[in-house]
């Protein structure tokens, strides 16, 4: 487990402030992502995942398009979304969308599918949010058949039925990576196991360790249903400086402004320092210097026995440039650390 331990970025296109602090246009964000994301191929990480949102502070609404843009400039980093919300969306339509990116990329795409913590899809797209549960159980269960690229026939409630159905275009070599991405919902990790399908667990706030239990039954499932055991993937913040002190200093203004924007949303009182550090300190957030951060992780890594961990490089309007320097320091220095950390 311990050596095939491999290393990510995700990003959900937050939008940024240029040198002089004006926030930058989400064109020019989504520009940079790429730049990113070829920053995180040439030093050597596994994956770059791509969040999917429909609101003015993040600049990504189309993940497989700048998916496919990163593609045309990379040459071996996996490419995926961080999630698809497959329930305001058309699973047949989201097949082949990844299978046309994994034939731009020469096989490197990877899907992780999720109901998603923002749920501004479903009006724009026409979804009633009160079939949020029915949506993406039955969208899932269609999803799932189309992997295994044969003929489906298939029936639910919310669409017509398929009669022996081939989808178009096939996936050149084995099948499609798909992951299912949990934040906290037990029946999300007995899905993944009842599809034999990986498991992101999006781990934002709180000690790691408390998903342990997710962990446990994601295993526990798998036996149950006489299927092989799964990935198990962590995607969690952080951002990397030289000290922990630069780190903190840069992240938290930044962090605040994002988490009281979105906590404004759902009823959050504001984040004071003191939540900042302890998060830093003993929850989810990978904040500090090389050696901090790969501590860190490598504590994540051996609690809870995964196999990928994905670090959510960006949060708020913190400059492309700082980005790009975590993003050196987590390949070139962390990564490393980790690796030697867990032998």
């Amino acid at each position: 487990m311990t050596a095939s331990l491999q290393f990510g970025l995700d990003t959900f296109g937050d939008v940024t402030r240029d040198a002089a602090g004006a926030m930058l246009p989400h064109a020019q964000v989504i520009r940079n992502v790429v730049d990113e994301a070829v920053l995180a191929d040439e030093i050597g990480l596994d994956f770059i995942g791509l969040g999917e949102h429909h609101r003015a502070d993040f600049a990504i609404s189309s993940p497989e398009t700048v998916l496919a843009a990163i593609a045309s400039r990379t040459k071996r980093i996996h490419l995926g979304s961080a999630v698809t919300v497959l329930s305001s969306d058309d699973p047949i339509r989201v097949f082949q969308r990844f299978a046309t990116l994994d034939a731009f990329s020469n096989g490197r795409a990877e899907v992780i599918i999720g109901r998603g913590s923002f749920t501004e899809s479903f009006p724009l797209f026409g979804f009633d949010l009160r079939k949020y549960e029915e949506l993406f159980e039955e969208k899932l269960d269609l999803f799932a058949a189309l992997l295994s690229q044969k003929p489906v026939t298939w029936e639910g409630k919310l669409r017509p039925p398929l009669r022996d159905q081939l989808v178009y275009p096939p996936v050149e070599n084995g099948r499609l990576k798909t992951w299912i991405g949990v934040g906290g919902s037990p029946q999300s990790v007995v899905r993944a196991a009842h599809y034999d399908l990986p498991l992101m667990l999006a781990i934002i706030g709180g000690d790691p360790a408390r998903f342990a239990p997710f962990v446990d039954l994601h295993h526990r499932a798998a036996k149950e249903f006489g299927r092989p055991a799964q990935p198990i993937g962590v995607h969690s913040p952080g951002y990397v400086a030289e000290t922990d002190e630069e780190a903190r200093e840069e992240l938290w203004p930044d962090y605040k402004a994002m988490r009281d924007r979105i906590g404004k949303e759902r009823g959050w009182p504001p984040m004071g320092r003191d939540e900042f550090v302890n998060e830093v300190e003993n929850g989810s957030l990978y904040a500090g210097s090389p050696e901090t951060v790969a501590r860190k992780i490598a504590r994540t890594a051996k609690t809870l026995g995964v196999e990928r961990f994905q670090l959510k490089y960006s949060a708020g309007p913190l400059p492309h440039e700082k980005l790009m320097k975590s993003i050196e320091l987590y390949g070139r220095k962390v990564v490393p650390m980790v690796r030697e950390m867990m032998g």
